[in-house]
């Protein structure tokens, strides 16, 4: 879907001479300042009667200018001095200084969106814009939540929420204060984190929600600043946070954090020991099972097991109608990486898993490996490798990191079976875990 201006821009020649002299003098001049016309379809509001609408966005994603245009279209009339729909609006940015400069005085801003006519005067004194038509917007400092106690609003701008640190504290204040008019509304634009308030907020069901990644806007961006931050982070959890907009969530008392997994990003070594392929089958073959974790992972095994090392290379877990198809793409993935090993979990197919991949390759290296203990009880003593930094992870697995990231002590908090999860568990204990323990083990000499 394409604003009105990328049309035009993709337009020919004559249809924009067409276009441009089929409008008046007084067209031409407000054009400019026409957002319907220029935005993309991220940046206007959803239809509906919503309370809150979020913007969550990557960096450079238009999301100030929504968030300035919304507050334009919200408190100007039809003619400068003509009511809007709201009169007092308060402005919340993290600090008094960001939302002033980024809100108000920003290339994005208030003042920079709005045409000579309807421009508002900035009052330094009262921290507060003034419009022709008289209604007002308070600047506040998310630092000072009691700021927040007192005044009354029917709307409100709430940039970079998920940054605050006392965010909990200055939405409660905010959304008491929202209370003036028929139907007061607020907007958010915000980069997304994994942090409480913004997702209560997105639970609401009175909240609306649109979304774009850094790249929808790149028409207004450096394509050095695209090319660069794509070639650092493309395949990142930081990445899909930061550029994709994408709100990535740890679970409270997860066995992995998206700070660890970012932490152990690492290139592929040119040597690994060993390598292996390790598959864990979903219960039943057809299309509403649960996908086929397969994971390939190598391991560097030289000297004793503290100066080992594992690398996590491929999630290759796919949607399985047939026992065939896992099979076939557990089989593909071992020749890609030159596996020593494929390795399976058999508690639910017993000697089927086997037939099934010997049906696709007859000689396959195989191991069959049961589960005697729960899950988080066998993902533990991986989680450990981890907390030691001596497993890294390649880009590009932001599948198996979501479904890590979901995984506590007290179990799987995400929807289905942590299946890429338990492929990665016996990847590595494969590789790492049981190895270390025979290398451990006392040898008994016999008599």
């Amino acid at each position: 879907m394409k604003s009105a201006a990328a049309w035009l821009a993709c337009a020919t020649p004559q249809t924009v001479e067409e276009f441009l002299g089929d409008l008046g003098d007084t067209a031409l001049m407000a054009l400019p300042w026409l957002f319907e016309f220029w935005a993309l379809p991220h940046q206007l509001p959803p239809e509906g009667a919503w309370r809150s609408w979020v913007i969550m966005g990557g960096r450079g994603a238009g999301k100030t200018r929504a968030g300035a245009e919304w507050v334009r279209a919200e408190v100007e009339g039809s003619r400068p001095r003509d009511p809007g729909r709201a009169r007092h609006v308060a402005l919340v940015g993290e600090t008094i200084d960001q939302a002033r400069e980024v809100m108000v005085f920003g290339e994005s801003g208030i003042l920079a969106c709005s045409p000579p006519d309807r421009r508002p005067v900035w009052e330094a004194g009262r921290r507060r814009l003034v419009w022709p038509n008289g209604a007002v917007a308070q600047v506040f400092s998310a630092h000072e939540p009691e700021s927040l106690r007192g005044p009354q609003f029917d709307a409100a701008w709430v940039d970079e929420l998920a940054k605050w640190k006392r965010a909990e504290e200055a939405w409660d204040m905010l959304q008491f204060a929202l209370r003036l008019g028929a139907h007061p509304r607020q907007v958010v634009t915000t980069t997304p984190r994994n942090v409480g308030v913004l997702k209560a907020i997105l639970k609401n069901p009175s909240t609306v929600i649109t979304h774009a990644p850094t790249e929808a806007n790149r028409a207004y961006l450096a394509a050095s600043f695209i090319e660069e931050v794509r070639a650092r982070y493309a395949g990142t959890r930081l990445g899909r946070q930061e550029l994709d907009g994408v709100l990535v969530e740890d679970a409270e008392g997860a066995l992995w954090t998206t700070a660890g997994l970012e932490a152990c990003r690492a290139p592929r070594p040119e040597h690994l020991s060993r390598i292996v392929v390790a598959v864990d089958p979903p219960v039943t073959g057809h299309a509403g099972s649960d996908q086929c974790g397969i994971v390939v992972a190598g391991a560097l095994t030289e000297g004793p097991p503290a100066d080992w090392r594992a690398w996590v290379l491929e999630d290759a877990s796919v949607s399985a109608a047939s026992p065939a198809d896992w099979a076939r793409a557990a089989i593909s993935a071992m020749e890609r990486h030159g596996a020593d090993r494929l390795v399976a979990e058999v508690n639910q197919g017993g000697d089927l898993v086997e037939s099934v991949v010997r049906q696709i390759d007859p000689v396959v290296p195989f191991r069959a490996v049961r589960a005697s203990r729960g899950k988080t009880a066998r993902a533990e003593p991986v989680a450990a490798l981890y907390e030691q930094g001596r497993v890294h992870h390649l880009r590009g697995l932001n599948d198996l990191e979501d479904q890590m990231c979901r995984m506590t002590v007290q179990g799987y908090q995400g929807r289905g079976s942590p299946d890429r999860v338990d492929a990665l568990v016996w990847a590595l204990s494969d590789l790492m875990v049981e190895p270390a323990a025979k290398w451990r083990r006392p040898q008994v000499r016999s008599l």
